[in-house]
């Protein structure tokens, strides 16, 4: 059977925040105009309130509640083809890595510490990095999510030398393949 046949079209981005994701997301929007799906910006609307406010009144186990809901009704979506762009702790939980796979071709945009640290220097709006050491904090949360990210994920991008256009032309390849090949 086809691979194309089993698994929908839909391109998944996954990776630790500040990795890319939305803006390569966008990228990809453009590209193929498919319906993009940026699960931070949904829960946010959803809920009509911020990421670090959410963390902050209800804790990360409701957000994490919240994101699996999201992502299941994605997965539910079966008329549209979809980018979907992922909060970067959403392969925490098993049935979330489980239900990325079966929603599409799952890239993992990857980032050294340092590129991370940079990224997410200037914005106060990222819950998990809002203690003195960031840096070790990013450190800390990459060794733990990293196994993770790799098992769920069908290719793994570098993208501290690339920009989004660079990285968005090696995912359209790299999917085209995936999606026209036997498994």
């Amino acid at each position: 059977m086809n691979q194309s046949e089993v698994t929908p079209k839909n391109i998944v981005l996954i990776g630790f925040m500040g990795s890319g994701k939305s803006t390569v997301g966008r990228e990809l929007h453009q590209r193929l105009g498919y319906h993009l799906t940026d699960m931070d910006q949904l829960i946010e609307e959803r809920l009509g309130k911020k990421i670090s406010e959410i963390f902050v009144e209800e804790g990360e186990s409701a957000f994490r509640d919240f994101e699996t809901m999201q992502l299941m009704e994605i997965a539910r979506q079966t008329d549209k083809r979809h980018i979907i762009s992922t909060g970067g702790g959403i392969v925490i939980r098993p049935e979330n890595r489980s239900l990325l796979r079966r929603l599409g071709y799952v890239v993992w945009l990857n980032a050294p510490e340092e590129v991370i640290s940079e990224r997410t220097s200037r914005n106060r709006d990222r819950p998990l990095l809002n203690h003195q050491d960031s840096r070790a904090r990013i450190a800390m949360l990459l060794a733990e999510r990293e196994p993770w990210y790799r098992e769920t994920a069908h290719l793994k991008i570098d993208t501290a030398g690339l920009d989004s256009h660079e990285t968005a032309a090696g995912i359209l390849e790299s999917a085209r393949y995936f999606f026209t090949h036997p498994a």
